[in-house]
């Protein structure tokens, strides 16, 4: 079957939706402090072991000079899953208030966390490159701390959690309005 509004394929609903998303969320902003305050890596050169976290890593690429990289590591590590949270909390939120304003604005918010979220895992893939490339004995060698297991759980529990919303429940009630004809269209 097909949406008569725009064509789109028509799948059942979510059952539980919003309690799964919630649980999840609530889950990843528990975890998110621990992924920003211990140390995500462990920099030992000539034997001296340095914990670093995300912040003193940012910190460093700012008083080094690369105002760039301190700029990506700053938008990737701590602002884009903080948006993630709350992005999908204020969409939950919403719901639950019944609030019939915004909804195409709330739509597409959903849609660009869905797509962020395919790219969230970029961190920890760093992680794991430069674990790979600098293992210079012991000279010198990169190690993920315990920061960087919270920072996946965070990614993959915010994944979840948009991957469980129905986003049916966003236009659920403006089809009383339609039938009425009291549709609210956002000022552009």
């Amino acid at each position: 079957m097909r949406c008569p509004r725009c064509g789109a394929r028509l799948h059942f609903r979510k059952p539980n939706s919003v309690t799964r998303t919630w649980a999840l969320l609530i889950s990843s902003l528990i975890l998110l402090f621990p992924a920003n305050l211990l140390p995500i890596l462990t920099v030992t050169y000539l034997g001296d072991k340095q914990p670093n976290t995300i912040i003193e890593g940012i910190e460093h690429f700012i008083q080094s000079g690369t105002y760039f990289i301190a700029m990506i590591i700053f938008f990737a590590s701590i602002l884009v899953p903080l948006f993630k949270v709350v992005g999908i909390m204020l969409i939950l939120t919403s719901i639950q208030r019944r609030w019939k304003t915004w909804l195409r604005h709330r739509t597409l918010m959903f849609r660009i966390i869905k797509f962020i979220g395919r790219w969230s895992m970029l961190d920890i893939f760093v992680i794991a490159i430069m674990v790979a490339l600098v293992n210079l004995g012991t000279l010198t060698s990169i190690t993920p701390a315990p920061a960087a297991t919270y920072f996946a759980a965070v990614v993959v529990l915010t994944m979840l959690a948009s991957n469980t919303f129905d986003t049916r429940l966003i236009w659920e009630d403006s089809h009383d309005r339609e039938s009425s004809g009291n549709i609210e269209y956002p000022e552009p």
